[in-house]
């Protein structure tokens, strides 16, 4: 099911914005369009707490055309400092309400069709978790990699904060969710390309680069290995890994978009919080 909206403006995106952090929450109030007809694609980690998602999503949805969400891990959090205290898929679906209620798309609507420049295309919010099958080398099981995760000191906080109420564990959410987004994705029209945004890739390959590889079980699921080919991908959009860049995959761009910490980005060269331009596609060598 899609949505359609014309228009003549860009299809830019972000991630990771973690307003947390009091210069992270500057460059969102900082953040416009470069014409009315821009659309911003948000691949998730926007922050810890409903209000203070609300207010970013709020104060980006009174500036761009259309605004589309995907949820990252610190979304999904119950965190100590939130008075919101739902738990799993209660606390998604009560961010889902507040999306709607700002006139945000979200993984429950309608795909809508990006028709500016560079399109059409159907621009599909994703919400699929991850299942531990990114394992560590040497490792065969969940159990092992988990364990060799906790002997380097590197693991997630969701093992402690995100919870997958009512599904027993969270690659049981994972693999119900891949399933149910895989039959929508089916159902798209034949021949219409995809911009697919989700706040973990859809391959393993950008996690190659991590410095702690383990925390790739973090990061995604197998199961979504072969989407950028089945699905007619012509940009994949993430987040997560905080570590900005393109790749290029089977022919298929990848485009990681995260801001990330500030101690992070003040240790990059461009200015910090720029809006990556997904289409129509910027010049770039592969």
């Amino acid at each position: 099911m899609t949505s359609r909206a014309g228009g003549a403006g860009q299809l830019l995106a972000i991630s990771d914005l973690h307003i947390g952090y009091a210069e992270n929450r500057d460059l969102v109030e900082k953040m416009r369009p470069e014409s009315d007809d821009d659309w911003l694609l948000v691949a998730g980690d926007v922050a810890e707490t409903v209000s203070a998602i609300r207010w970013a999503l709020q104060t980006l949805a009174d500036r761009f055309r259309k605004v589309v969400w995907v949820p990252g891990n610190h979304e999904l959090w119950t965190h100590p400092s939130d008075e919101v205290t739902l738990r799993g898929v209660a606390r998604y679906d009560h961010l889902v309400e507040v999306c709607r209620e700002l006139g945000v798309v979200t993984p429950e609507d309608p795909y809508p069709v990006w028709e500016g420049p560079g399109g059409p295309v159907a621009v599909a919010p994703l919400f699929l978790l991850y299942d531990y099958s990114f394992l560590p080398a040497g490792c065969a099981t969940k159990e092992e990699g988990l364990a060799y995760a906790h002997s380097t000191g590197v693991v997630c906080s969701d093992e402690y904060l995100l919870h997958p109420d009512p599904y027993p564990t969270r690659e049981d959410w994972c693999r119900a969710r891949v399933a149910q987004t895989e039959r929508r994705l089916a159902e798209l029209p034949d021949g219409l390309p995809t911009v697919l945004v989700n706040h973990y890739p859809l391959d393993r390959h950008p996690t190659d680069v991590l410095w702690y590889p383990e925390f790739a079980m973090w990061c995604g699921t197998r199961l979504t290995a072969d989407w950028h080919r089945r699905f007619r991908v012509e940009t994949m959009v993430y987040g997560h890994l905080h570590i900005p860049r393109t790749t290029w995959h089977e022919g298929v761009r990848f485009e990681e978009v995260s801001v990330g910490y500030p101690r992070e980005w003040r240790k990059r060269p461009g200015p910090p919080g720029r809006l990556r331009r997904i289409l129509p596609r910027e010049e770039e060598s592969r």
